[in-house]
């Protein structure tokens, strides 16, 4: 699939750039010929960088002794048109991965978040029509906060989602697709690095509302999920995975175990949803099932692949529905290596 492709990955230096990038090294799914991470901080590429020049010292695996003809790492901003269109031109495949993904930062500077979520993607469209570029597929990466959104964040996703679909439309040899997901476990800002933090500080634990629920998901299965795109989805479709949900305050609870740590309710943040959604009540008779996945078709019918007659899902799918009980939690948990226990000092720098 990836066999002799240019890929290009915005936002690459992030959690989920970082595992999509070790993916595609990993020759799972072919080599690639490029990798290119495009981002606007050169710390954390520089970062990166070393971390790969690492391994590449370390393991005898072929791929890693090619990565210096396969890795680069190019300094842009996605809300540059002449930076993407120069980072676009000659690649094959683009995921975009750069997004303004905090809640309440969106809320408080919600065109910061037009600009990177909403522009971004638009140029990414618009340098591939304008420029005429031979790019085979754009993957825009989204978030249940897109599905009937009540934040700033997830209107902007929302958008970005709408602007990759109808870019089929205005581009018509790139499928553009998109994936969206809950809560990456573990990934940069979300809440279990926050709350491994205040057990390590010795509390208090901060928990916004004790009905809240998420879906949960981890950093492979969220790259699982983008491949699975990349593989069977058709133009205009977006990708869900079928993944967990849990409560927060269970999620604190396993993470707390047996320490003395004081936990306080401090109210729903800005924006902030109860539950989350993944396709909603609308979204469900569009929505059709691929292998593992949920694929949800395209609003616009010139996209539509399957005219529908029975329905997959009977209600919107729903961080509500379904939610594991603790001894579940504490297993997803331990399986991922989440639990305090299993992570070393050292590694706790690595989640902050």
């Amino acid at each position: 699939m990836f066999t002799n492709k240019r890929v290009l990955i915005t936002g690459g230096t992030g959690s989920l750039g970082k595992v999509l990038v070790r993916r595609l090294l990993s020759g799972e799914l072919g080599v690639p010929s490029k990798v290119i991470i495009f981002s606007r901080d050169e710390a954390k590429q520089y970062a990166m960088r070393m971390e790969h020049q690492r391994r590449q010292v370390s393991t005898e695996e072929i791929i890693y002794r090619k990565l210096d003809e396969i890795l680069e790492f190019r300094i842009g901003d996605v809300r540059d048109f002449h930076s993407v269109a120069r980072a676009v031109e000659d690649v094959d495949i683009v995921f975009n991965a750069a997004a303004l993904k905090q809640v309440p930062t969106c809320e408080y500077f919600p065109y910061e978040s037009v600009l990177t979520n909403i522009s971004g993607p638009e140029n990414i469209v618009r340098a591939i029509q304008e420029h005429h570029l031979p790019v085979e597929t754009v993957v825009g990466v989204s978030t249940d906060k897109a599905c009937k959104p009540v934040n700033v964040m997830g209107m902007t996703k929302a958008i970005q989602e709408r602007i990759f679909i109808q870019a089929n439309l205005r581009c018509h040899d790139t499928r553009f697709i998109c994936v969206r997901y809950g809560n990456v476990l573990a990934s940069r800002g979300s809440v279990i690095p926050l709350f491994h933090e205040q057990i390590h500080a010795g509390g208090p634990l901060t928990i916004t509302t004790p009905e809240m629920t998420r879906f949960l998901l981890s950093l492979e299965q969220a790259v699982d999920t983008i491949l699975a795109a990349v593989k069977d989805a058709a133009r205009g479709e977006t990708f869900i995975p079928r993944v967990p949900s849990a409560r927060v305050v269970d999620i604190a609870a396993e993470l707390i175990g047996d320490r003395n740590i004081q936990t306080i309710i401090t109210g729903v943040r800005p924006g902030e949803k109860i539950h989350e959604i993944l396709v909603s009540e609308e979204e469900r008779f569009r929505t059709v099932e691929r292998g593992n996945y949920y694929a949800i078709q395209s609003v616009l019918p010139e996209l539509r692949q399957i005219v529908l007659e029975q329905h997959i899902l009977n209600n919107e799918y729903s961080s509500a529905n379904d939610v594991m009980d603790q001894v579940a939690v504490a297993n997803l948990l331990r399986q991922n290596h989440l639990l305090l226990e299993d992570i070393p000092e050292t590694g706790l720098e690595l989640l902050r």
